[in-house]
């Protein structure tokens, strides 16, 4: 990896924004954040067992004296490992001095890769974008975080276009749909001989939307249906932030895979609708959840913003970095050797 910054880029202060989290309460989510170091408590993370996570691994990051490295192992799909790192280069211009030195393995796919069933004796830690029950991994924020800010902004915009009483009264879905049963089994749940619609399901290729623009995936124009629904992907699926921050409810396909603040979201009648994953159950629930919002809009309104507003006061960035800094500071306690410069490791 060749990341190169200016001699200046660390300060030995930094501003803090207008949303500082300083003298707030930290967000439920944070507990997790000891849940997932749980397995190492007892003994410690020793260098062998870092090591051992390094065949599944695409770069290693050491940080040391507030200064970043990266070793890269293998090629990440897209810039994840890019803006992985520049979200890490953030936190110290955040926590400048603050940041304890250590030495981490992270893994940029989209599956868990540390089974707890085949792991004998302490797990290698490997910090990863979402985790599993059955999995070890250490659960970090992914990268479509770097530069949520400014996203956040235009999905509140987007928000004030279309009152929510206005928009369609149907389930809508954006995406790949071949990478999972789930996904395929969803497009079902679309119009046909057998059956009205209660969703739209909209198959997308991702390299024809590019091309043209990304003309049906502008983020200005996803807020024209009442209800949006979530499901996985290979694993868990960046958008979920977005889905949740369009005021409108969110139905969610009983996911297996969380990222770092889902598992503290509360179904129904709190911030989501869980929806079954079984095949004809998935288009009865979406079928019965839209009749239920139709003669119940207020609900269903006060739903979808719920679920929004968690996301405006629970990841605002300097929450999302707070989050790093603790994990890491949590993490690097546990570490029971000394962190040191690899050969071949860039600044």
């Amino acid at each position: 990896m060749t990341y190169t910054c200016p001699k200046d880029y660390y300060p030995t202060k930094f501003a803090q924004d207008q949303d500082s989290s300083t003298a707030s309460t930290c967000p439920e989510y944070f507990k997790w954040i000891h849940e997932d170091l749980k397995p190492w408590k007892r003994t410690g993370i020793t260098r062998e067992m870092m090591e051992r996570g390094r065949n599944v691994s695409y770069f290693r990051l050491v940080i040391i004296q507030g200064k970043a490295y990266a070793k890269k192992y293998a090629d990440s799909y897209e810039t994840r490992d890019v803006f992985t790192v520049w979200g890490i280069l953030q936190l110290l211009r955040l926590y400048p001095g603050d940041i304890p030195d250590l030495e981490l393995l992270l893994e940029t796919g989209d599956k868990p890769m540390v089974d707890k069933e085949q792991s004998q004796g302490p797990p290698p830690p490997i910090f990863h974008y979402c985790g599993h029950k059955n999995a070890y991994d250490i659960v970090f924020p992914d990268w479509i975080f770097r530069g949520w800010a400014d996203l956040a902004i235009k999905l509140d915009e987007s928000n004030k276009k279309i009152k929510w009483k206005d928009r369609l009264p149907y389930a809508i879905w954006k995406g790949k749909t071949w990478v999972s049963h789930k996904r395929n089994d969803l497009t079902k749940c679309n119009a046909s001989d057998q059956h009205d619609s209660y969703a739209q399901i909209h198959p997308l290729h991702w390299d024809k939307e590019i091309a043209q623009g990304f003309q049906n995936t502008k983020l200005d124009d996803q807020c024209i249906q009442r209800y949006k629904i979530y499901v996985e992907g290979i694993a868990w699926s960046v958008i979920e932030n977005y889905i949740l921050a369009y005021d409108s409810m969110t139905l969610f396909i009983e996911p297996i895979y969380y990222d770092f603040f889902t598992r503290s979201l509360v179904p129904r009648k709190q911030y989501y609708w869980p929806i079954s994953s079984k095949n004809q159950s998935m288009c009865n629930d979406i079928k019965y959840v839209v009749e239920w919002g139709s003669a119940n809009p207020d609900k269903a309104k006060a739903i979808g913003k719920a679920g929004t507003n968690f996301i405006k006061e629970n990841l605002k960035m300097k929450f999302v970095y707070d989050y790093m800094f603790y994990l890491l500071t949590e993490y690097a306690r546990l570490l029971t050797f000394e962190p040191t410069i690899p050969v071949g490791v860039t600044r």
